[in-house]
């Protein structure tokens, strides 16, 4: 494969009278060439890999040596009679071939540019503009500047690649050391691309006259003012408001930490605000003046996030993570909503990030979701007075939500799963609030390169990457919004039948009364005095709360000095509790070593024998309290021992108040064992209450037609068919396991897809005893709420559909706007193209006015396949 071929001659394939010497690695052509013919080929080609045959073996050659000399200025034939030679004659060219040495002359006549000019009129972009020895290749810096949103391939990763690819013996370091070059360039090059596709080179008022955020990808389905909004919205009336609402969702990340190097005066950002990352100056500068704030504490479940804020680890950080804004809907970061966090999640860095989002933007309806909303929207006005005034937000002109995300929603006390629910909110469709958990999974493999940066080369990069993110998101609204669109008037049919057939199971009176909670609540969900039609009416104690009131009830004896207390750890309360906890224990322990079987394994008799150990202790310890408060029990304790001295410790007897039946014991510990007995029931009953009483109902009706869930249906289809009835189905259905399943399910997971089963439909469902419909009311106006959710998922997408092809009307004829027709037009046919492509697909589900037509200079273009797999 390296060898000389036997076929190779020996004289130059070109010229025929020159030893052949010289193979390119790079050409199609694999002959052997003297070295004139080689230098003559390859004078438009500098980047080549040349090899010389030494009559053993191929050794590395480079046309410098040959003689090679690359004449900037001028044609590639045209000589330059005022040449000036390269700094030293030493000049490095890094490409995707390799890193290379060039010889180079400038031209020096005297129209000639600027030396910087004579190289990037070449394709070459230079490390430094003074005196350049190093430079890069456009090519190969748009090369990696793919290759890393792709793979997310280091610098450093990227480089010693092209170091191996030149030389791959590591005895040429010294020449191809250009690694800090070849960094400055990066960062450069993803800086000016930036500028460059905003048009920033073409503004009158130059680069640094961009203004902040101006260089944002922004979302083409989100409402955007003079872009993609309809003529009128602001007039339009407040039931149409929820159509031209902004969805934001906040989160943190502290993946993407950063250590303490460099500093924002050595490593400043180049980008200084314009496109994610909020201006670094103001944004530090605000914190220092809020530095000794304390954050309020949580009142919701204990989240470390807001109280363990001030002891996040932060040695060795300059930024513990990110904490960034996007658009809820479709995954876009918004613009100056990307910020470094000091030292965790605290509410005044949100805060900032929250408000310069928001800045500017024109709304009259907000949803905020965000994980800890129900603690960081308390005193979120308070807060705000202390920001500038071009950060506020005329709140009370507006109608503003929070919401808690779905996935994180269970975490939080019952309270706030039922004011901060998407489900069952109205005018939210089928949001979710989860889109910053699934950008993560894009920019999470950047940390490795990102934490070792300075801040400007960090939040530059990263700039960039959230750019790509958008844009891809960009061009895959196409096949996003069409799964969505489908999937929404699947999901639509599907819930207004189910809802329908609910309905009509409920009596007149039942309907009208639920209806009326439902619209109250729904339009103060923020009321805490206003019922919710979603949680039961009737609630009975369980055992938290039974033991929560004994601990009281023993404090407040210890208040007025009285301490019925004979162990200084265990309460009467306490000691009753502990042991029906050990009794709980003994029970299942006794079904594990029922389970096993015959044939256990060592494994399983040593897990066993464990479980045994350490019960028979706790138990003991248990024992020895009990004889304080219990002494008739030393007796019965000591008979036991004696008799079966053996037993297993699942079968010891505990001896708790109801089983002293001739034995002395103290009232208030009867009393207690009861109380919390009785609570136990009601636990072990929650899940099945509703459901039970809603049966007797149903099992009245069907009493009358069989016996047996396993045969009741099919021996009523068995009947039809002998009897030739048709159409006997109606409501009832061929029962089968799956629908045998519980009205109000705990464990169900999807509550925005859930389907009732068909045996909660029956006529007379809701006529039960007094208090005993509350299963059903629940369940209707879960029902209902699905239905409206989903029908309000099918308006909000026709409408975003519209604002995708007006943004890219408008955008074209904005680019058309922009700079010299040639970069106008480039850009108005893509824009042209992405619009008549989502038409196509988007067709069947839109009226014909919404379509737009393409530009007739795109007439020529054929439609190209432009959807890339939606990222999760």
């Amino acid at each position: 494969m390296d060898g000389h071929s036997e076929n190779a001659r020996d004289m130059c394939a070109g010229c025929g009278t020159n030893p052949a010497e010289f193979q390119c690695q790079d050409c199609d052509d694999m002959q052997l060439y003297c070295d004139r013919c080689t230098l003559a080929s390859h004078a438009r080609s500098p980047t080549h890999r040349i090899q010389q045959w030494n009559n053993v073996f191929f050794k590395v050659a480079s046309l410098k040596t040959l003689g090679l000399q690359v004449q900037l200025g001028h044609p590639v034939s045209q000589p330059c009679i005022l040449l000036q030679p390269a700094f030293n004659n030493d000049f490095v060219l890094i490409d995707t071939k390799g890193i290379h040495e060039i010889g180079l002359d400038f031209c020096g006549c005297e129209t000639s540019e600027i030396h910087v000019k004579q190289l990037l009129c070449y394709g070459w972009f230079l490390s430094t503009s003074t005196d350049p020895r190093t430079v890069a290749t456009f090519r190969l810096l748009h090369y990696y500047q793919l290759l890393s949103f792709e793979s997310k391939a280091s610098a450093y990763e990227f480089y010693h690649s092209l170091i191996r690819l030149t030389d791959n013996t590591g005895m040429m370091k010294h020449m191809l050391d250009h690694y800090d070059g070849f960094m400055q360039m990066v960062c450069e090059w993803r800086h000016l691309t930036m500028l460059k596709h905003f048009t920033r080179g073409h503004d009158p008022s130059g680069v640094d006259g961009t203004s902040q955020g101006e260089c944002v990808v922004l979302c083409p389905a989100c409402p955007q003012r003079g872009k993609n909004l309809p003529d009128g919205w602001q007039t339009a009336t407040k039931a149409k408001w929820w159509l031209y609402a902004v969805f934001l969702a906040m989160d943190t990340n502290f993946r993407l930490k950063r250590r303490n190097m460099s500093s924002d005066q050595a490593d400043p950002s180049l980008s200084k605000g314009w496109a994610y990352f909020v201006e670094e100056k103001d944004y530090k500068a605000f914190l220092a003046e809020h530095l000794n704030d304390v954050q309020e504490k949580s009142t919701c479940s204990s989240h470390n996030t807001v109280n363990m804020v001030d002891t996040k680890q932060s040695q060795g950080l300059a930024a513990t993570g990110v904490g960034t804004v996007d658009c809820a809907c479709h995954n876009f970061k918004q613009l100056n909503g990307v910020g470094d966090l000091q030292k965790g999640e605290k509410y005044i860095n949100m805060d900032y990030l929250f408000f310069s989002t928001l800045c500017g933007m024109q709304l009259k309806m907000l949803n905020v979701s965000y994980d800890i909303v129900c603690q960081w929207h308390k005193n979120l006005w308070a807060r705000m007075k202390s920001f500038p005034q071009s950060l506020g937000l005329d709140y009370l002109t507006k109608v503003i939500r929070f919401f808690i995300p779905k996935f994180h929603l269970p975490a939080h006390v019952g309270k706030c799963q039922m004011v901060f629910l998407f489900n069952f909110t109205w005018f939210i469709g089928q949001m979710d609030g989860e889109a910053p958990e699934r950008g993560w999974s894009n920019i999470n493999p950047m940390a490795l390169s990102t934490k070792a940066m300075g801040p400007g080369c960090c939040h530059d990069t990263l700039d960039d990457h959230f750019g790509d993110w958008n844009w891809k998101k960009t061009v895959g609204l196409g096949a996003s919004l069409l799964h969505k669109m489908r999937d929404a008037l699947t999901e639509k049919a599907a819930h207004e039948v189910a809802f329908e057939e609910f309905d009509t199971a409920i009596t007149p009176q039942h309907r009208s009364a639920w209806l009326a909670e439902m619209k109250t609540w729904e339009e103060n969900t923020n009321d805490t005095s206003m019922p919710n039609p979603l949680e039961a009416k009737a609630m009975a104690i369980m055992q938290a709360g039974v033991r929560l009131k004994l601990a009281e009830l023993e404090a407040e004896e210890l208040r007025r000095g009285i301490d019925s207390s004979l162990h200084p750890e265990i309460s009467p309360s306490m000691l009753i509790a502990s042991g029906m906890d050990l009794e709980e224990e003994q029970r299942r322990l006794g079904n594990t070593a029922e389970s096993m079987g015959q044939h256990a394994t060592d494994t399983q008799k040593g897990n066993l024998m464990q479980m045994w150990n350490s019960l028979h202790c706790r138990i003991d310890m248990w024992c020895r309290a009990q004889v304080l408060y219990i002494p008739a029990v030393q007796s019965l304790i000591d008979h036991a021992a004696a008799c079966e001295s053996h037993e297993n410790t699942e079968c010891m007897q505990l001896w708790l108040p109801s089983q002293l039946k001739t034995k002395p014991c103290d009232l208030r510990l009867q009393d207690n064992k009861w109380e919390l007995r009785y609570a136990q029931a009601y636990d072990a009953l929650e899940e099945l209450w509703q459901c039970l009483q809603i049966h007797c109902s149903l099992l009245t009706f069907k009493r009358e037609w069989m016996c047996g869930q396993g045969v009741n249906t099919r021996a009523l289809k068995a009947l039809a068919t002998i009897m030739k009835k048709k159409d006997w189905q109606g409501r009832l259905q061929e029962l089968a396991d799956d629908h045998i399943k519980p009205l109000v399910d705990p464990f169900a997971t999807g509550k925005g897809r859930r389907r009732i089963s068909w045996i909660w439909m029956m006529d007379g469902v809701d006529r039960g005893n007094e208090g005993d419909d509350d299963g059903v009311r629940i369940e209707w106006c879960k029902s209902c709420a699905r239905a409206l959710r989903w029908l309000e998922e099918v308006e909000l997408l026709r409408e975003e559909m519209c604002r995708v092809l007006q943004f890219f009307a408008w955008q074209g004829a904005w680019w058309e706007g922009q700079g010299n027709g040639c970069i106008g037009e480039c850009a108005t046919d893509i824009e042209g193209l992405l619009a008549s492509h989502f038409c196509v697909l988007w067709a069947p589900f839109l009226s014909p006015e919404d379509l737009i037509d393409a530009p007739p200079q795109l007439a020529k273009h054929s439609l190209l396949d432009l959807m890339i797999p939606d990222i999760p």
